[in-house]
């Protein structure tokens, strides 16, 4: 997908099932990068490069638990980038912290800092109003939602922040998860308003779906919190 302006590129690591998801300005040849994993880095900046972009900001929807970003690893390919976090994301180091409603500006690249806490403490969902684009990280999966059982998550919080920041968007919004499990890549707010099977629910019905999921630990949080912690580079 891409406007007259933009071009947008959507990657995927298949280990953990993550989104990638690259934005280019077009006039000043600057471009943001959402979600990057550490093992596929290479491949990011290469295509970076291929499309003959600078990479000005590597920035995470949330403190990821199940994969190491990618943020550090791409500084030394651009070495001038700024990672970023939700300013939520209290003991994250990061070179910003985004406040809520806070606005990212790469060039013609307008992405909007919403705060959805509630998988995580830090969650944000990034939305370029212009694309009608809404990367939401894991507070809206493709017909699911992001656990809620560690790291701070809340279920109550999480629907407030769904309801809130999410749901409120413009119906043709498309929703650009940071996972997904069967082979998905995009839906849209109206489509997650009327068939999520989760978020569909009334408040005491989700919280009681989602203090019932009974998941296994996640197998990389012990590695992968430290790192991601640290920005991604090793723990000291």
């Amino acid at each position: 997908m891409a406007n007259m302006k933009i071009i947008f590129r959507q990657l995927f690591e298949k280990e953990s099932s993550t989104f990638t998801y690259l934005l280019g300005c077009k006039r000043t040849r600057k471009a943001i990068i959402i979600d990057p994993v550490d093992i596929t880095a290479n491949r990011d900046a290469e295509l970076i490069r291929d499309l003959n972009f600078n990479l000005s900001y590597a920035i995470n929807t949330h403190v990821h638990a199940d994969h190491i970003t990618g943020t550090h690893k791409l500084r030394s390919f651009f070495p001038e980038v700024k990672t970023g976090l939700g300013s939520s994301a209290k003991i994250a180091k990061s070179d910003e912290k985004f406040p809520h409603l806070h606005i990212v500006t790469v060039g013609d690249i307008s992405l909007e800092v919403r705060h959805t806490p509630g998988h995580t403490n830090g969650c944000v969902t990034y939305v370029e109003h212009g694309l009608g684009m809404a990367f939401t990280g894991d507070a809206v999966l493709i017909r699911g939602c992001g656990r809620t059982d560690f790291q701070e998550g809340s279920a109550a919080t999480l629907f407030k922040s769904v309801l809130e920041q999410i749901w409120t968007l413009p119906d043709h919004f498309q929703v650009y998860p940071a996972h997904d499990y069967k082979g998905r890549t995009v839906s849209s707010v109206e489509e997650e308003k009327r068939l999520n099977p989760r978020l569909t629910k009334k408040k005491e019905e989700f919280i009681q779906i989602m203090e019932n999921l009974n998941l296994p630990y996640p197998k990389k949080i012990d590695l992968a919190l430290p790192w991601n912690i640290n920005c991604g580079s090793e723990p000291a």
